[in-house]
């Protein structure tokens, strides 16, 4: 009974502050939109861009605490390109699925436009 009383206690303590908790953990970290991705183009250079800036701070090896917060606020563009370059490779995904099954239905024109919206895609992401 009085172990059922102090778990009682112990989760109400705990239920009345977990919002205080919660609000200071968001006061302790900034939030940050970072730079959009509209496409596949934007996030390609921005993934390029901010990888290099994200190598550059970690060369140095010793991190501080102004790196992390660097480092944090690098990490939402770098989210930013990856969901878009996710969405772009699901759409490439969709169109070589298009190329796959009109090849064999022998849908030339289907073929020829959708393989070369394809390659094009594909292209930017692939090293020739």
């Amino acid at each position: 009974m009085k172990l059922k009383l102090t778990v009682l206690a112990l989760t109400t303590v705990i239920g009345l502050h977990a919002p205080a908790l919660q609000a200071d953990e968001e006061q302790r970290y900034e939030h940050f939109k970072g730079q959009p991705a509209k496409n596949l183009d934007q996030a390609l250079f921005n993934l390029a861009n901010f990888n290099a800036k994200l190598e550059q701070i970690m060369a140095k090896g010793e991190l501080t605490a102004n790196d992390m917060a660097t480092i944090h606020q690098l990490s939402y563009t770098l989210e930013n390109a990856l969901q878009r370059l996710d969405e772009e490779v699901d759409t490439m995904q969709e169109v070589l699925e298009e190329v796959h099954l009109a090849s064999e239905s022998m849908d030339f024109e289907t073929v020829q436009k959708q393989g070369k919206v394809y390659l094009e895609s594909t292209g930017k992401i692939v090293k020739k």
